[in-house]
């Protein structure tokens, strides 16, 4: 393959005019970013206009690079910081829209994984969440929608995985453990930052749902950043979700947060599934002691107080952390038996909870007129 960097790319590109301009891309100034990964060529175009007048630059920039080098795959992401009521966010491929939301052909359930703290683990729990659904022969996906910090790649053992581009233009999944995933970790090295505005994260994320060739999911798990900004609300305002998943750790510096997590899932009308404690105790590996260094009950109380259901607690254990950080949730399901029956626990709760939407659906009136 040739040897490329930025300037290579830009080179290739500066014969792309924009619209409605004599000026190139790159002068016009859309070109905002070019993530060279291996051979994947990730384009970010900062657009201006209605998305759907963008067709003919996308395609002119994968043809220009294929003809550089046919082995180079090339990705182009459209951001914006214009309104949502100026531009169409809707694909030729899409078959979507639910209360002019955004949900794939395809998938069943959308659950998000959240809190309002970093830290407590969410991307764990939503890790091995998912392998103990697929383990309920379940057809489960993950996306991680932390676009800051993706930890996804790591956790499912794919850092060294990249998407590719199926003929109708949709990014293919990076599959493990019959799990399907989509990380914007899997377009850049895992040591860049991303320093990108609240809008242009949103435009990215709308486009790791849609335009991702997801295929047939039981359920999609989010892996929701911390906090309660622009990726939250553009989560549970734009992606019809099924319900929210909180986590938190039992201490009172990280349940503050976990409340506010939770009441702005409320705020919006997506149901909240339950809270989960993680980290509830440290089980020493040794004699089994357990040693609750971050308090204990926390959440639990929590979730009286907030009248929602109590999930289950999971530990902080050794043999999951280095699991994680191993990239292998099937030997802290597959393995272990405690860890299994905590994150077991957990999942049938979620696969109830889903059931019941279904089963409400089923018995949904009919009215007809004769």
């Amino acid at each position: 393959m040739t040897k490329i960097n930025e300037n290579t790319i830009k080179n290739i590109l500066k014969n792309v005019k924009d619209i409605n301009s004599q000026d190139n891309i790159i002068d016009s100034g859309i070109l905002k970013n070019i993530i060279i990964d291996n051979n994947l060529i990730s384009i970010i175009l900062h657009i201006k206009v209605n998305k759907s007048l963008y067709k003919n630059i996308i395609n002119q920039c994968e043809k220009l690079i294929k003809d550089f080098d046919k082995k180079l795959n090339v990705n182009v992401l459209l951001t914006s910081e214009l309104k949502d009521k100026n531009i169409e966010y809707k694909s030729m491929q899409d078959k979507v829209v639910q209360n002019n939301g955004i949900k794939p052909e395809g998938i069943k359930h959308i659950i998000a994984i959240a809190s309002g703290k970093g830290g407590v683990g969410k991307s764990t729990l939503t890790t091995n969440l998912a392998f103990s659904l697929s383990n309920k022969n379940l057809k489960v996906g993950i996306l991680d929608a932390d676009i800051y910090g993706p930890s996804q790649p790591r956790m499912l053992g794919l850092s060294d995985k990249k998407p590719e581009q199926t003929s109708e233009g949709k990014i293919t999944t990076v599959d493990k453990h019959g799990i399907k995933c989509m990380s914007i970790g899997f377009l850049i090295d895992e040591d860049k930052p991303m320093v990108w505005r609240g809008p242009m994260v949103q435009g990215a994320l709308e486009q790791l749902i849609k335009d991702v060739e997801w295929g047939q999911l039981d359920i999609l798990l989010i892996d929701m950043p911390p906090g309660t900004g622009d990726v939250q609300l553009t989560m549970s305002q734009r992606v019809p979700l099924s319900g929210a998943i909180i986590v938190s750790t039992p201490q009172d510096i990280a349940l503050i947060d976990a409340r506010k997590g939770l009441n702005m899932f409320r705020k919006v009308n997506v149901p909240i599934i339950g809270i989960v404690e993680n980290m509830s105790y440290y089980l020493c590996p040794h004699c089994n002691s357990k040693a609750k260094i971050f308090g204990n009950g926390g959440v639990k109380q929590t979730s009286k107080d907030m009248s929602v259901k109590f999930l289950g607690e999971i530990p902080l254990d050794i043999n999951i952390r280095i699991n994680s950080d191993q990239g292998q949730p099937d030997k802290t399901i597959s393995d272990d038996v405690k860890n299994s029956n905590y994150y077991g626990e957990i999942s049938s709760q979620l696969v109830n909870f889903i059931n019941k939407i279904d089963q409400d659906k089923a018995v949904e009136p009919i009215i007809k007129f004769e």
